[in-house]
């Protein structure tokens, strides 16, 4: 491959991971300002590795060249939004299509439609712009937008399932799926208290 390529790809994708950090972090700040809440907790960006962005495209057939990892390999660039409540991931959705930076081509609804081992988190696909001396180019980039348990189960399935390099045990899955259904049910749960507080919160106001 050719190093001086590769580099310059590194660079578009280190500018897009920029960009959409940038966007994002406006358009939160706008929608505090405007309704005197923050839904985020935490956000976390990455751009993925050369090593893994190879060892994907070795996954599904194709040749590791830069062509494949741009046409391919959608997650290079990578943010995760990390909020309180599950009314807060649709909320950020929104406040996400409504940028004129951001584009989104695609969207998986998997709080909707969670996966089989139990993951959930709301993923959008989408395109940034990058203005380079030549002009302007259009990034790819994912964007997950999950609750704190979400996040907290995530990152313990990945850490407990990791080791096995096969078909992970059947026991061990249930288990997982287990606690997802914990998780949602959690979730749930937390949005109800919360909306329950926000009510008598309102009430007290009128009073």
């Amino acid at each position: 491959m050719d190093t001086k390529e590769l580099e310059g790809l590194l660079l578009k994708y280190s500018a897009a991971l920029k960009t959409l950090e940038t966007e994002i972090s406006i358009l939160l700040q706008d929608y505090e300002y405007k309704n005197n809440y923050n839904p985020v907790e935490h956000i976390k960006s990455r751009l993925k590795s050369y090593d893994s962005a190879s060892k994907k495209l070795i996954s599904k057939g194709y040749d590791v060249t830069v062509k494949n990892i741009e046409e391919h390999v959608h997650d290079m660039v990578g943010l995760r939004i990390v909020c309180s409540f599950l009314s807060d991931v649709y909320e950020i959705v929104k406040i996400i299509e409504s940028s004129d930076q951001i584009t989104i081509h695609d969207k998986e609804d998997y709080i909707s439609n969670p996966k089989e081992t139990g993951y959930s988190s709301y993923h959008l696909n989408v395109y940034v712009p990058v203005y380079l001396i030549d002009g302007i180019t259009m990034v790819a980039a994912e964007i997950q937008i999950r609750t704190v348990a979400m996040d907290f189960w995530a990152s313990l399935d990945h850490k407990i399932t990791y080791k096995f390099k096969g078909e992970i045990p059947s026991e061990i899955q249930e288990e997982m799926q287990n606690c997802a259904d914990d998780i949602h049910k959690l979730d749930r749960k937390m949005l109800s208290l919360n909306n329950q507080m926000q009510e008598i919160k309102d009430d007290q106001e009128i009073i």
